[in-house]
Formats: C-alpha cells, sequence, structure tokens
C-alpha cells in the first residue's frame, strides 16, 4: 500500500507553487519564462538564464540600464520526428537588478551549452555609514 503525503496548504506554499509554474511572468506578448539564478563568485556578481535553442549573435540582446539588466529575445525552434511536428517560438524578456552603481561597460556576457551567464563587479560599499558634517551659518 502506498501513502500519498498532502502538503498543507497556505497562501504562501500556494504562491511559492505559482511563483515556479512562471504563471504571469511571461513577457506580456504571449512569450516564455526565462529562467535565472544569481550569486556571487570571485568578487564578481553572476547571473546565469536558461536559454536553450537560441544563437546568441541573432536572439539575444542584452542591455544595462538605471542598474537593471535586461534579456531580450526570440526563440525560433522546430522538432520533427516521424509522428509530428511541433515548433517552440516567441518573444521573452527578463529584467535583473544589478548593485547599484554598476558600471555598464564592466559587464560581461557569453554563452555556453543553452546557457547565458552574465558577470559584473561587485560593489565594495563600506558597511560603515560616512559622517556627513553639518554646516551653521554665522549671523
Amino acid at each position: 500500500m502506498s501513502t500519498v503525503a498532502v502538503r498543507a496548504s497556505s497562501r504562501l506554499a500556494d504562491m511559492l507553487d505559482w511563483l515556479e509554474s512562471g504563471a504571469g511572468l511571461s513577457s506580456g506578448e504571449g512569450g516564455h519564462f526565462i529562467r535565472v539564478e544569481n550569486f556571487t563568485e570571485g568578487g564578481r556578481g553572476v547571473i546565469r538564464a536558461e536559454l536553450p535553442g537560441v544563437d546568441p549573435n541573432k536572439d539575444i540582446e542584452l542591455s544595462v540600464h538605471d542598474d537593471q539588466l535586461t534579456i531580450k529575445g526570440e526563440r525560433r525552434e522546430e522538432e520533427h520526428d516521424t509522428q509530428h511536428s511541433e515548433f517552440h517560438y516567441g518573444a521573452f524578456a527578463r529584467s535583473v537588478r544589478l548593485p547599484r552603481g554598476t558600471d555598464p561597460s564592466a559587464v560581461t556576457a557569453t554563452y555556453r551549452d543553452g546557457i547565458l551567464e552574465v558577470s559584473f563587479p561587485t560593489t565594495t560599499a563600506s558597511a560603515e555609514p560616512t559622517p556627513i558634517p553639518v554646516q551653521r551659518p554665522e549671523g
């Protein structure tokens, strides 16, 4: 006899399920959701995005504006076998916040095996507050 584990429903669990499904997070043009991960490695921030089946020279556009990385593109993929054929295509876009003050000229990107990897220097902002003297006019 097998037992089925049932997770207690909660608003947080329901929201996490919704987010993992990608519901409502694709581009507004009937596009596709882009899964990303970000981490720090060797003093640099790294954002990795799953983008299989695209030509990075033709299908991907990256830009940085106001400390925000935007990944845009279009997927053109076709599958054939003896029984049927299937197309997977459409526009996609996703924006990811970068650390404040990220220099766009220091952002680099590579594409390998369906993974886009964007790297940027992490800021070394001081954890200590910087005191600012207040001037009092004479008079």
